[in-house]
């Protein structure tokens, strides 16, 4: 079933959540045991990311230095086929640009198409961390719209070559990111929604937000968006604050504003718990209003933040 039609299908808000692939060598316990505290609220389905290889350096010694590549989080789709089977929750693995090339591509998705896994998040990703600015992959793609029409041609029966598909499977559904409060390497709010906009009329069934804290920057979108034309859903990515190294963190990495409000809050924290308890409370305010404006669904991102969204989902779900 398509995630349109899974929170559709909720009488009231849905809940969903993203995880991230273990650590290379970790074992998959620690993930499952997300799952196992977050699967009470019922999500309709769990998000897993994907991750690019990198370069990492080994000294040699005698000042000689060896680089080779390094996948620190593989298995997104072993991942997936494994929580579906385990937890039978609908999974929407992410598909990049960023890292890898058309034929890779295409190989993830015969191996979910194999698997029964129909939903996909399309992502351009981001840079490699040895790279000033995003550079795409050899053979691969600058943008996800690139590679929805990769994903589009596969739907409707042509290998990323031309050739047929003999045999088509099942077609992908997908939804796409998009920015609040805009990307970082958009010029401005105006170029990064005709971006969005242009995903949407590619193929993209509904938009999941970078993370945010204020919400009138979700509900601009959104009515800009309608204005537009734009009607497919616009699920909100929320991620309460659980620490004191994300007050800098946070607003560096993801490119977003506290709320005033929130920001004088934050600045009374001297301890990570003062943090983890403002980020609750912030973050049980914003989900009800954002239900309050009749939201099809709220996506938590799950990193370092397991325990406060058990939290969040206990007192609005």
């Amino acid at each position: 079933m398509n995630i349109i039609d899974l929170i559709h299908q909720k009488d009231s808000t849905a809940f969903s959540f993203e995880v991230l692939p273990p650590l290379k060598g970790t074992g998959i316990g620690g993930l499952l045991r997300t799952i196992d505290r977050l699967a009470e609220f019922a999500p309709a389905y769990i998000n897993i990311t994907t991750h690019r290889s990198e370069y990492v350096y080994t000294d040699l010694g005698d000042g000689l230095m060896q680089r080779s590549r390094l996948r620190r989080r593989p298995g997104t789709v072993a991942v997936a086929a494994a929580i579906q089977n385990a937890y039978h929750i609908p999974v929407v693995p992410h598909i990049l640009c960023s890292g890898f090339t058309r034929e890779e591509t295409e190989y993830v998705l015969l191996d979910l198409q194999f698997l029964g896994i129909e939903n996909l998040l399309v992502l351009r990703g981001d840079k490699a961390k040895e790279d000033a600015k995003f550079t795409p992959t050899p053979d691969g793609y600058s943008h996800t719209t690139e590679l929805q029409e990769q994903i589009n041609a596969f739907n409707e029966g042509r290998f990323v070559d031309g050739s047929p598909i003999k045999v088509p499977g099942k077609p992908f559904h997908y939804g796409v990111a998009c920015y609040p409060e805009k990307h970082e390497e958009a010029l401005n709010l105006e170029t990064d929604f005709q971006w969005f906009k242009r995903k949407v009329e590619l193929g993209a069934e509904y938009g999941v937000t970078q993370l945010f804290y204020d919400n009138q920057a979700y509900l601009r979108l959104v009515e800009r968006a309608r204005a537009e034309g734009v009607n497919v859903p616009i699920i909100p990515g929320i991620k309460p604050l659980t620490k004191l190294s994300q007050l800098t963190m946070v607003p560096k990495t993801f490119h977003c504003d506290f709320p005033e409000p929130l920001a004088k809050e934050l600045l009374k924290c001297q301890t990570d718990e003062a943090v983890k308890a403002v980020g609750i409370e912030w973050a049980v305010e914003q989900c009800r209003e954002l239900m309050a404006h009749g939201v099809p669904s709220i996506h938590f991102y799950t990193v370092s933040a397991v325990d406060s969204i058990a939290e969040i989902a206990r007192r609005i779900y």
